[in-house]
């Protein structure tokens, strides 16, 4: 491993996701990036998991999503472990998935089939949260070395920063959104049916409740075609 080589493409790296612009563009370059630096890397993705449901998010390639799905079926595998926040282990490893499996076991005969060899998980985490698996695939067995496993934490560790800086900027961005959408609607009842803007809040919430809605939803019917009239 040219860890001089692997430092310079890191830093490129870090620039590299401090320019995207939206969440889903920098968890992309963060699982193209696991299959540029990690000798013996073919594909990867990050696994979240949400309400115990797990979620495949920008696999760059479709066996990824097949094999968070099943391990989110079966409840066991390397990175749905990697993923739960009440696990103790930060890394998962499964150097060959043709040899007998020693955890597991339900998981590694059907990830075989498709297609898997050598795979690595990674808990995605900050100070603050823990955000999900940052997880890497071999084709072939025994390809993943002590020196991927480092490679792969020091990858997951950026990863993460830049994973949760990304979605903090699109959770503040969603909130000034619903803020003005909420406005714009408060402002068209108080024009139609010549309410203070309280009560126009109030009409507001009462139709969330009414129909089991989502407060922004509602303000964003209201906005549309003949929503004020609904």
């Amino acid at each position: 491993m040219d860890w001089r080589l692997f430092a310079q493409r890191m830093a490129s790296m870090a620039r590299d996701l401090l320019a995207e612009h939206t969440l889903d563009a920098t968890l992309e370059q963060i699982s193209r990036s696991a299959v540029e630096l990690v000798d013996g890397c073919d594909a990867s993705g990050i696994l979240v998991l949400s309400e115990g449901r797990v979620r495949s998010l920008a696999p760059t390639d479709p066996f990824v999503t097949k094999s968070d799905m099943l391990q989110g079926e079966l409840r066991e595998g390397p990175c749905f472990d990697a993923a739960r926040p009440e696990h103790p282990e930060r890394l998962f490893r499964i150097p060959d998935l043709t040899a007998p499996p020693e955890r597991w076991p339900h998981f590694v005969p059907r990830a075989r089939e498709l297609g898997v060899g050598s795979m690595m998980g990674f808990l995605l985490y900050t100070r603050e949260q823990e955000l999900g698996a940052l997880n890497m695939y071999s084709r072939k067995p025994g390809m993943f070395t002590e020196d991927s496993e480092t490679a792969g934490w020091l990858l997951a560790s950026h990863a993460a920063v830049a994973f949760a800086t990304a979605r903090t900027d699109e959770q503040m961005q969603e909130a000034i959104t619903t803020r003005h959408l909420i406005g714009e609607a408060m402002g068209i009842l108080m024009g139609r049916h010549h309410v203070s803007e309280d009560q126009a809040f109030e009409l507001l919430r009462t139709r969330s409740q009414r129909t089991n809605t989502k407060l922004r939803d509602v303000a964003r019917e209201i906005c549309g075609p003949g929503g004020a009239e609904r």
